[in-house]
């Protein structure tokens, strides 16, 4: 289904993580307790209202109200080891101070029970668990975890039911999280006073992004009435406006339990979840009346249009094009769940896939560069929208678009839609019913609580069959029934908006002076006393931020609690017709999943800066027998949708050996392997890639979407540009996913004529729409593996090329290309780009996965902080940083600061804890297996990896950490932001706090040097 959410959710940069192995590994549900809850019963002062079974998606729904308070509660049982809790408050701020954005981040900064500063960065090193995050939404703020560990779950619900009710709120930290006036530099009266502050340097840099503000800005007028005509996350210059004191009545007003909605899930017992909650926070309030509830909008009698402003994109193809236009149609309220799944359906009619009207009308007419930032189906708010339109337009196609998209309507009334088209999209809904996911407990309160937060019912949104049944029915006794859709809600609905949004060149200067008139203002009228308590807050602010944080009143896990050996997958190999296939029997409900790898040859490594684009157009560009919208179609009809992404490996034994080429994958329902294997044997036997019109508006859209992710990936591209001067695989990646690539596609973006890029994808086609050297992987049921295995040897068995000698090992498999000229070299490089905000790497060569100090050296956070590849590269990251060399310093500290021992073994374990809810992340059944083909790292090699973390000492790491700070390829990288002035000029941050984590190994992100977020 084609949703979005309009506008984008804040929270404060905690933890993503994928998963724990513990010691309490898969439970049963508990399905004799549910049979005794009933309606009426009453369990630790709560009643229970409501208890439905929701076969399709396998689940028992319970929905309590706490007597005494009233607040809500949904437990959801599942036979889920990834239990998940989530608190959510209906918060409804009434201007643009982003009061509640700040509060979010400030209730993490400490409570009642848990004193110490930033209890929930602490936890991470204390946790198992395999999510924490706290967001922002425009009507709600949520604070959700998960964890698969029982004595985890029962620690982190103690830690987050303390902060949300029971938060210090010291006016030290509004003043970090939210806004400070602050001196450059903190021991130095005499320097210039400036605006510091974690929101405010977070929303300079996401209101930079042209995306968010058409976003907030749509929603802003669509819905002017309420709080929605406000920026729930704050624009910078209105952040400066807030003040202590209303932060703290703003918790007063709206962290109440009468105004909360808890959420459990898993296969852990609710009454142990409700006993907690009770006796930690309920019990200790009693009923209000909120007074949080939003009021339906005045509907409008005639059509409205607005008129915004945003920064050049600099990365935009044509600088003429930088217009964006669309119409947003304000629709029923969400809790009508039968309309809102309606309308989310025909959404998807109308503008999903290449068949649809909308895409044949705007994106293939090639006046824009791809639908606009708002396009689709977006049921976040109270009522409804849909939108859509067109960016990258020139201004005077505004009124073209205009035609197009009323004309698109009146066509699809006269005409409706294809049958075939209408199963595509049921079609979807039952695959996603079936697709199993890792974090189905944290996907479903997302979808979810914007319904609930609306009081509507989230229990009706989940039952999908009698959803599909009723708009079945609906079709069925009138065919017309989704043109009377259109009919109501779009052509002659008068509350629509038409929004355009233009380049404005002065925009950044015109920000800029904002900030600096009203920093002027308000530093002429400070008097002397007022100046010396600002000096006297900043050193304040610094020591605590510095100071030996005592996290002792902190529950925590222990290293006991983590299972020693590694979760194994049952692998099975074959040789099909010469080729090598891996075989992995799993419960996947129904659902074959398929995987292959195609790699390029040590002759074709010229091509691989047109990777990307192949993989992106492969699948899109139709064949001899089909047309790209007749493929499209089956695509949905048949499959989850055909992937094509690039590959790069580097062999786990040698920094200088790698596989590059492309992987391929997809999933079905069993019913339709046969399908899915003749629409992947159609591409590689006849793919056209000559249709110049249809690969230009590919190209355009390209373009559009990776010069947009720039803003928000800024560090991942400084890190892939630190990593090109220190391996091969590092110079790979930034070619195919660094500024190289975004630049390059800007390049062909440009290009009039594009035959010889054709040329260069008939060459890679050519190579590795061939089956010569690759390889096969499948997941499936026991029961559908023999008929999975039956059609992959049928497919096989028609492909171009063949292998010169049958393949039966995955080391055979695995295709090397070993450079042996490549020396790592020291650099420093710099991209100017138009962000009020700095995204800052450095890096140094290391070992491979292999080596017995990967175990001792790898290591990683999100925010700040650094992360060891296995690619043999650790990296230095930040995001959204006010800072750039200051931020290289502290890079340049943090090793030194191991050598120096000043850690402990407590420390050491915290780390260990932290990394390994990384390394044992729970894997979904489609998954399983595939790590291991696709990089060859074996169940094995994973043991012996974990042997040696476990065995990690403090000597060990500091070992390491001076073997390090000897090497010469240190490479910095800054993506910054494009100014005026020079970089002495610059608002700086704080003195960077402690460096919080060690050097170890994990295979994502935790901290080797996390910078203090107080900047």
């Amino acid at each position: 289904m084609n949703t979005i959410l309009r506008v984008p959710c804040y929270g404060r940069a905690l933890s993503v993580r994928c998963g724990t192995n513990c010691t309490r590994r898969y439970s049963a549900l508990p399905k004799e307790a549910l049979q005794n809850y009933k309606p009426g019963t009453v369990l630790h002062g709560y009643q229970i209202e409501k208890v439905t079974e929701v076969p399709e998606l396998y689940l028992t729904a319970i929905k309590l109200s706490h007597l005494q308070t009233g607040a809500e509660h949904l437990h959801i049982a599942r036979d889920d080891t990834n239990n998940v809790f989530s608190v959510g408050f209906r918060t409804t701020p009434m201007d643009n101070s982003g009061v509640s954005h700040i509060l979010e981040h400030t209730v993490l900064c400490g409570s009642q029970r848990f004193p110490c500063r930033d209890p929930f960065f602490k936890m991470l090193n204390r946790s198992l668990s395999t999510f924490m995050n706290a967001f922002t939404a425009s009507d709600y703020t949520m604070y959700p975890f998960s964890t698969q560990n029982s004595k985890d779950f029962q620690n982190l619900l103690s830690v987050y039911l303390d902060a949300v009710f029971f938060p210090n709120l010291n006016h030290l930290d509004f003043l970090q999280e939210g806004w400070r006036l602050e001196h450059d530099s903190n021991e130095d009266k005499g320097s210039p006073i400036t605006f510091k502050g974690v929101v405010f340097n977070e929303m300079k840099g996401a209101m930079s992004s042209p995306d968010q503000l058409y976003a907030v800005h749509c929603q802003n007028k669509l819905l002017p009435s309420h709080t929605y005509s406000y920026n729930s996350g704050g624009n910078p210059n209105d952040i400066l406006n807030l003040t202590h004191e209303q932060l703290r009545e703003f918790h007063a007003t709206h962290y109440h339990p009468s105004n909360a909605r808890f959420y459990t899930y898993g296969d852990l017992p609710l009454e142990s979840h409700l006993e907690q909650i009770n006796s930690l926070a309920l019990d200790r309030f009693h009923k209000i009346e909120p007074g949080t509830s939003i009021p339906n909008e005045t509907r409008w009698t005639e059509k409205r249009s607005a008129v915004v402003h945003c920064p050049p994109d600099v990365m935009s193809p044509d600088p003429d094009k930088q217009t964006t236009v669309s119409v947003s149609y304000l629709l029923p309220r969400i809790t009508e769940v039968h309309e809102s799944f309606e309308m989310s359906f025909l959404a998807s009619l109308l503008t999903s896939g290449p068949t649809s009207p909308f895409y044949q009308s705007l994106l293939d007419a090639n006046i824009g560069a791809g639908y606009s930032p708002v396009c689709g189906y977006d049921g976040s708010t109270r009522e409804a929208s849909f939108s859509v339109g067109l960016q990258g337009i020139l201004a005077e196609d505004e009124e073209k678009v205009k035609e197009i998209i009323q004309s698109t309507l009146e066509k699809v009334i006269k005409e409706g839609f294809e049958a075939d088209r209408i199963e595509a999209v049921l079609h979807s809904v039952e695959l996603a019913q079936k697709h199993q996911t890792t974090s189905f407990g944290l996907g479903l309160i997302m979808s979810l609580m914007s319904v609930w937060n609306q009081d509507g019912d989230p229990i009706s949104s989940m039952q999908l069959d009698k959803l599909v049944s009723s708009f079945k029915q609906k079709i069925a006794d009138n065919p017309r029934y989704l043109q009377d859709l259109v009919q109501k809600y779009l052509v002659t609905n008068q509350h629509q908006l038409w929004l355009r949004m233009t380049a404005d060149d002065n925009y950044n200067t015109n920000q800029e002076k904002a900030e600096m008139d009203k920093l002027n203002t308000i530093v002429q009228a400070l008097d002397k006393d007022t100046k010396e308590q600002i000096y006297q807050a900043g050193i304040e602010l610094a020591e605590s931020q510095n100071q030996e944080v005592d996290v002792s009143c902190l529950p925590t896990v222990t290293v006991g609690d983590i299972h020693p050996k590694t979760r194994r997958t049952d692998i099975k190999t074959e040789c099909l017709d010469g080729s090598y296939v891996q075989l992995h029997e799993q419960p996947t409900n129904g659902v074959t999943y398929f995987k292959a790898v195609s790699p390029l040859g040590p002759a074709d490594q010229e091509l691989v800066q047109y990777l990307p684009l192949f993989c992106n157009v492969i699948t899109q560009m139709g064949t001899k027998n089909m047309s790209f919208r007749e493929l499209a179609k089956e695509e949905e009809l048949r499959t989850g949708g055909l992937g094509v992404g690039t590959h790069i490996i580097q062999r786990p034994e040698d920094t200088t050996s790698y596989e590059v080429g492309v992987a391929l994958s997809s999933h079905c329902l069993e019913r339709n392997l046969h399908e899915m294997f003749g629409l992947w044997q159609d591409i590689f036997q006849s793919v056209t890639l000559s249709d110049q019109e249809r690969l230009t508006t590919l190209v355009r859209m390209e373009a559009a979407e990776m010069a947009n992710a720039v803003s928000f990936m800024g560090h991942a591209y400084a890190m892939r540009g630190v990593a090109s001067s220190l391996s091969p695989v590092g110079q790979i990646g930034e070619v195919t996913g660094g500024m190289s690539q975004v630049n390059l596609m800007k390049q062909i973006a440009e290009l009039d004529d594009l035959s010889d890029v054709v040329s260069k994808l008939t060459q890679l086609s050519s190579v590795l729409l061939n089956r010569s050297n690759m390889r096969f992987c499948l997941n499936a049921a026991p029961s559908g593996m023999s008929p999975a295995v039956e059609a992959l040897d049928s497919f096989l068995t028609k492909l171009p090329g063949r292998r010169g000698s049958p393949v039966s090992t995955l080391e055979d498999a695995i295709s090397v290309t070993k450079v042996e000229d490549f020396s790592a070299v020291s650099s420093r490089r710099h991209f100017q780009l138009p962000f009020p905000v700095n995204y800052v790497s450095m890096g140094m060569t290391a070992v491979p996965y292999k080596h017995e100090d990967f175990a001792k050296e790898k290591g990683g956070a999100y925010g700040s902080g650094a992360t060891m590849s296995n690619d043999g590269t650790f990296k230095f990251y930040s995001y959204r940083d006010p800072r750039s060399t200051e931020t290289l310093d502290v890079f340049h500290q943090s090793l030194p600061w191991i050598q120096s021992q000043n850690f402990t073994n407590q420390d050491l374990d915290e780390a260990k804890i932290a990394l390994f809810s990384n390394v044992d992340a729970p894997i979904a059944p489609g998954s399983r297996g595939v790590s291991t083909f696709l990089n060859g790292v074996t169940d094995d090699d994973r043991q012996i990896q974990r042997d040696r973390l476990f065995a990690v000492t403090r000597e060990d790491v500091v070992d390491v950490a001076q073997r390090k700070t000897k090497l010469p390829t240190h490479n910095s990288v800054v993506v910054k932001w494009l100014r005026q002035w020079t970089c002495d000029q610059r608002i700086t941050g704080s003195s960077p706090g402690q460096i919080i984590a060690l050097c170890l190994w994990a295979r994502h992100f935790i901290s080797i040097a996390s910078l203090h977020p107080g900047v």
